[in-house]
């Protein structure tokens, strides 16, 4: 009765409690005004207990793994005629006979070197440019030099999710001065045929420069503190993806022209006194190049020539650096540790605009590995007038009308007709034998099974009998084949798709597969079928009467998810229960005007849920709608009674049919986003918000 007579945040402590243990009561009452803020005299209390003061952390706990982590030690490479490399980027280090040339040789992969897959670059993972010159300054080192005189990035290293790549460093002899010539290669590990790829050339020699900086004062005077919240959300949105370990830009400074930057490595790194300078430490202090633009320039900007580079301390995990811009895309880095000793120079560096496709469209990746059926256009090859063609069995799909020309009879079921053509007497074999096969939705999988019992006997007959090896076996069907004009529609024949592919691996130029819709028009096509016998094509559908054939396309160049042209476009499904049956059709309905509080949005981010993902695999239990229930963008026009929002407001909020280029919604399930904010964060937060608020 207290609890409900006070005011509200008044703390009520019960000394007495019905049906509860009297002592143990008041002990709790003492622990609750103790955890509210009044004094209680805890020694008064444990006297002649015993009980004695134990010391407690003053901080939050520390939740730390102890999970054993895999680090990559080169083997004993001494019993193969090598020396140890002594780096973690490299396993072994030979000297040519006859010359004074060197070669270092190591593998890189993401299963020894996890840390690289926290450097990405347009989706995919790339060996850092800082990487190569932390190898071109160990190769400096096994040389004798110790300056980079030049080092230029030819072409990037793209890093599979699986596999490895073999490096090599080819150190040339050196010259009347003292000067080597670099150059990295790679190749796949697993395709010891494939050629070599050179990614970086350069020049190494004698003449450590240390460029002067006072990095013991910190943060430098008269400098004034630079914003970098957000820094890497618009790194991401420019194609440059960086994990935990690529973070490390913790604060920085401008003073005139120069920026000033602090970096640290994430405490997860714990190899840095391996390295002359950790490559994810110097590519953290590139990050603070891109305040070095007078212009307020935020490309995301990759490093492409180091010039003059020296190294003189290893090991650190904390840098200071001074930025200084050399001209357009060109900075001077003098790089020193905590105390303001000096740890690397670099005369000058160019970077180079992330581009938002990767360079290295040669090298093998998964992406570009995989492969699908794409349906393009044909033209067959123009029909012989003498072709001889008969069609097997009965007529379901009604090609008698269509194939009357040709002259083309039916016959009877699969044994007789193959019976009575071996059995016609000086008459030759029809060059095309068309099987028209329909399945029973009705009667589901028995239907399938049937149909497919029924293929593989004409197939193995077809086959058993030498008189046929001249003639064509041609499959006709009508939606069997998903595509981008719809998706399957006969199961049963389906399956016999899958069925007669395996026999056309094992026996090429036996069997032609054709699938054809109910168009009329299509129908004007049939005829057409021995020029794709003569074209030696082995499948093609048949889509409002255009003719069009099978080809293998890799699966990124595919053209499934083309948006349409000439107007608005949504994320939509062809046939629920696939990814694959996915499509962006036109969204013409979104330009309707407006009423009452409905808003239009430019949608420039969309939130994926698991609602989504049931949605499209049809499994969704109920009524799931459009796909994207959330999503943030710009207001292009406002509705009769919106009052909150304008015309070029950033927003967020419940918006569903959100994947898509404009969507309709109601103001009173949006608002404004927050300074600062990605469209990323913003279209990812609003269903997590209102989900942990309710």
């Amino acid at each position: 009765m207290a609890q409900e007579s006070v005011s509200e945040g008044a703390v009520t402590v019960p000394a007495l409690r019905k049906g509860r243990d009297e002592e143990v009561t008041l002990v709790t009452a003492l622990a609750q005004l103790h955890v509210h803020g009044v004094r209680v005299e805890w020694a008064a209390f444990f006297v002649g207990t015993g009980a004695q003061p134990v010391d407690l952390p003053t901080y939050a706990f520390q939740h730390e793994r102890f999970w054993p982590k895999m680090t990559f030690q080169p083997a004993d490479a001494t019993g193969l005629g090598l020396t140890s490399a002594n780096h973690p980027l490299l396993g072994a280090a030979m000297s040519v006979a006859g010359s004074d040339e060197l070669l270092l040789t190591g593998t890189l992969s993401l299963a020894t070197h996890p840390w690289l897959a926290d450097h990405v670059v347009s989706g995919m993972v790339f060996f850092p440019g800082t990487g190569f010159l932390e190898l071109a300054i160990r190769a400096a080192d096994q040389a004798g030099c110790d300056r980079v005189e030049e080092l230029m990035l030819a072409a990037p290293l793209l890093l599979p999710r699986t596999g490895a790549v073999q490096v090599q460093i080819s150190i040339g002899g050196a010259d009347e001065e003292g000067r080597r010539e670099l150059r990295f290669y790679t190749r796949p590990a697993d395709a010891r045929d494939d050629e070599w790829t050179l990614h970086a050339s350069g020049r190494i020699g004698n003449g450590e420069q240390v460029l002067d900086f006072d990095g013991a004062v910190w943060p430098p005077k008269g400098a004034t503190v630079v914003d970098i919240e957000g820094l890497y959300d618009r790194y991401a949105s420019n194609g440059l993806d960086y994990g935990p370990v690529f973070r490390g830009l913790r604060a920085v400074w401008r003073r005139g022209a120069e920026i000033f930057a602090e970096v640290a490595l994430d405490r997860a790194v714990s190899d840095a006194g391996d390295f002359g300078v950790h490559p994810a430490l110097l590519d953290s202090v590139l990050h603070s190049t891109v305040f070095a633009s007078a212009d307020g320039d935020d490309r995301s900007l990759l490093p492409f020539a180091w010039n003059g580079v020296s190294l003189h301390a290893s090991g650190a995990s904390t840098l200071r650096v001074r930025v200084t811009s050399n001209g357009q895309d060109s900075v001077q880095l003098a790089v020193v540790d905590v105390q303001g000793e000096p740890v690397i120079s670099v005369d000058s560096l160019v970077l180079r605009a992330a581009g938002p496709q990767p360079a290295d469209t040669g090298r093998r990746d998964e992406l570009n590995s995989l492969f699908r059926v794409d349906w393009v256009p044909g033209t067959p090859e123009k029909v012989s007038a003498d072709t001889t063609w008969v069609v097997l069995g009965t007529d379901e799909l009604g090609l008698g009308a269509a194939l009357a020309s040709t002259g083309a009879v039916s016959l009877g079921a699969p044994a007789a007709i193959l019976a009575e053509l071996a059995a016609r007497e000086g008459a030759a074999m029809p060059a095309i034998v068309v099987v028209p096969l329909r399945g029973d939705s009705a009667r589901g999988a028995q239907s399938a099974h049937e149909l497919a019992l029924h293929t593989l006997t004409l197939v193995q007959e077809w086959l058993a009998d030498e008189r046929f090896a001249g003639s064509r076996l041609v499959f006709v069907t009508r939606g069997a084949v998903e595509d981008a004009h719809g998706g399957v529609t006969d199961v049963a024949a389906s399956s016999v798709w899958g069925l007669v592919r395996s026999a056309q691996a094992e026996n090429p130029g036996r069997f032609l597969l054709v699938d054809a819709d109910d168009a009329d028009e299509s129908a004007s096509v049939l005829p057409g079928l021995p020029g794709l016998v003569d074209a030696d094509e082995p499948q093609a559908v048949v889509r409002e009467g255009a003719l069009r054939v099978g080809r293998l396309a890799r699966l990124e160049s595919g053209t499934g998810l083309v948006p349409p042209t000439g107007g608005p476009w949504r994320l939509d499904s062809r046939a629920k229960g696939s990814l694959d049956g996915l499509t962006l059709a036109p969204f013409p309905e979104v330009l309707e005007p407006l009423i009452g509080h409905q808003v239009r949005i430019e949608v420039r981010a969309a939130g994926v849920n698991f609602r989504d993902v049931l949605n499209a695999l049809g499994m969704y239990p109920g009524e799931a709608g459009l796909f994207g229930s959330e999503a943030a963008g710009v207001v292009v026009e406002t509705g009769p009674d919106v009052t909150g929002l304008n015309v070029g407001d950033r927003v967020m909020g419940m918006l569903f049919g959100g994947f898509g280029t404009h969507v309709v919604g109601d103001e009173r399930m949006m608002t404004p986003i927050p300074e600062g904010w990605s469209w990323e964060v913003a279209a990812s937060v609003p269903l997590v918000f209102l989900t942990a608020y309710h």
